[in-house]
């Protein structure tokens, strides 16, 4: 079965750790989307800025700037105001910032209850693509 070619679609990671943040990276990329990464929420926002993604999959706690702030920098950018956004962590929604859920999230997932290929098959899903 031939792969499908999401490339025109355009995906960043935002996640401190390296082997989840490969990991990722690597299930996205075969899945055929276009992908770049960040290592925390201030190299998050430039790379936003820059590389304009369809979707970002964030982190929330890394150091330096943390996922929520990068989230709410981002909402106040005119070009970041409507971007997508996933939240991915492994902490639980009960113990999330409560600044969440006015910021426009459009998933929350806890990285322990999902696979890489369930958490692409939700980026498919927030994309609205097949």
């Amino acid at each position: 079965m031939a792969q499908t070619d999401f490339s025109n679609y355009k995906v960043a990671v935002v996640e401190d750790d390296p082997p989840i943040r490969n990991l990722y990276l690597t299930k996205l990329e075969l899945s055929g989307f276009t992908v770049r990464a960040a290592t925390n929420g201030e190299t998050g926002l430039g790379l936003a800025k820059d590389f304009r993604p369809d979707l970002i999959l964030l982190d929330l706690l890394m150091p330096g700037m943390n996922g929520d702030e990068m989230l709410q920098r981002l909402r106040s950018e005119e070009w970041g105001a409507d971007m997508r956004v996933i939240i991915l962590t492994n902490i639980s929604r009960n113990e999330a910032p409560s600044v969440l859920r006015f910021l426009g999230v459009d998933r929350y997932i806890v990285k322990a209850h999902y696979t890489p290929a369930q958490v692409v098959d939700v980026v498919k899903e927030v994309l609205h693509i097949k």
